[in-house]
């Protein structure tokens, strides 16, 4: 899965443009973005004119592109990125330009003659049911069905399509048979409540991400907003092991150190990008609150994961204030009793000792997190007790349990 920039209109409230769009790629090379991994700049609504031209074609807006789009593409691809563009199932984009219900195969073959490589779409402006006979799988499959057969017609690679349908109707049980990621929430804001939301959303259906396709958890906050140092990593590292499309929202020009530290945290990214595992961490447990009980201020904190390289744990606390953050190993299905592991802090990107049954994270901040990787270091000690790390039917082979 590639990461990808994006031109927000909740950034730019619509106010983008050709100049603005450029000097967004140029940012990314010149801060080191793209040695992260960050590979697309994506346009959202507002960039075309409010009606099609006779023939029928959405057309740039001749004084934001005067360049036309395909100029515009050309220049991004000159820097070694890929493009992306929008649009939305229905009559109108969310913005009420124009959308590309009844219009998917012409909307399909223009963003490739624009050269763009990768297609937002939207759910706003639904027609009637009397017109469309179908529900949001049967839009979606209609402009999924136009770009299959335009690659297959013109011998090109299709665009790549990114449903953002908001979380409704399931997609994470079906999108994957007409695009790469689909949205699963509502949209998200730079504030500490809708993060916890949107995690505590994510976390029943992180079984729905692999290689071929992805919950998209939404842009990415990170420097926008009233968001915390701490918030912002705990954002960053749960959109990144859960294998969300990474999309900055924030406006380059003016982004800080900080944030940029943040976006490019080579160790969290590596995880993400996983060659081998595809597959999301998963709550383990949840912490303050029962096991697969939903709480949209306090999400589970517990998590971990399969990488190529080791068992991955992010430990969230969703508290206001400082806490101690204790498991045991083999609470994850991913560890192995009887053995002891390696720690690895991908934050302080530090070598932590040697973790042996349990492991406590201390002074956890508010909202921060703690991610880990462990790996495997042998044998445990002998001589542990008791001899069992899980005391549920621990027995010797004598028949006395010792629980």
């Amino acid at each position: 899965m590639e990461l990808v920039l994006k031109v927000l209109t909740p950034v730019f409230q619509c106010d983008i443009d050709e100049g603005l769009i450029l000097q967004t790629a140029q940012l990314m090379k010149s801060l080191k973005l793209v040695d992260a991994g960050y590979t697309y700049v994506n346009i959202d609504d507002c960039y075309s004119e409010r009606s099609r031209n006779d023939d029928g074609d959405i057309i740039e807006d001749a004084t934001k592109f005067p360049s036309g789009m395909k100029a515009l593409t050309d220049e991004i691809h000159n820097l070694g990125l890929k493009a992306g563009i929008y649009s939305d199932s229905g009559w109108f984009t969310c913005q009420l330009y124009p959308g590309s219900f009844q219009n998917e195969a012409r909307d399909a073959k223009r963003f490739h003659d624009w050269g763009f490589d990768y297609l937002k779409y939207d759910n706003c402006a639904v027609p009637f049911d009397n017109i469309t006979r179908e529900n949001i799988m049967g839009r979606y499959e209609r402009m999924a069905n136009a770009i299959a057969d335009f690659s297959l017609s013109s011998g090109t690679p299709p665009l790549i399509l990114s449903l953002c349908q908001w979380g409704r109707e399931q997609g994470w049980a079906w999108a994957r048979r007409y695009g790469q990621s689909w949205r699963t929430t509502d949209d998200i804001e730079p504030y500490w409540h809708s993060i916890a939301k949107i995690l505590n959303q994510n976390s029943f259906y992180t079984w729905a991400t692999d290689f071929y396709g992805h919950n998209d958890m939404d842009i990415l906050e990170v420097g926008n907003g009233p968001l915390t140092y701490e918030e912002a990593k705990s954002h960053f590292t749960a959109w990144a092991l859960l294998k969300s499309p990474l999309l900055i929202g924030t406006h380059l020009a003016s982004a800080t150190k900080e944030t940029l530290e943040i976006l490019t945290n080579p160790e969290i990214i590596a995880i993400h990008q996983d060659s081998v595992i595809g597959t999301s961490i998963s709550p383990f447990r949840w912490g303050i609150n029962p096991d697969w009980v939903s709480n949209d201020t306090h999400p589970a904190q517990y998590w971990s994961g399969e990488s190529q390289n080791g068992t991955v744990f992010m430990l969230l606390n969703t508290l206001d204030e400082p806490a101690d953050m204790f498991f045991r190993l083999t609470e994850s299905p991913w560890i192995r009793a009887g053995r002891q592991y390696t720690v690895r802090d991908l934050w302080t990107h530090t070598d932590n000792g040697t973790a042996i049954r349990n492991f406590t994270a201390h002074a956890v901040p508010p909202h921060g997190v703690v991610a880990l990787l462990l790996q495997d270091a042998g044998d445990e000690p002998d001589g542990l007790w008791p001899p069992c790390a899980v005391l549920e039917w621990c027995m010797n082979s004598n028949g006395t349990r010792i629980d």
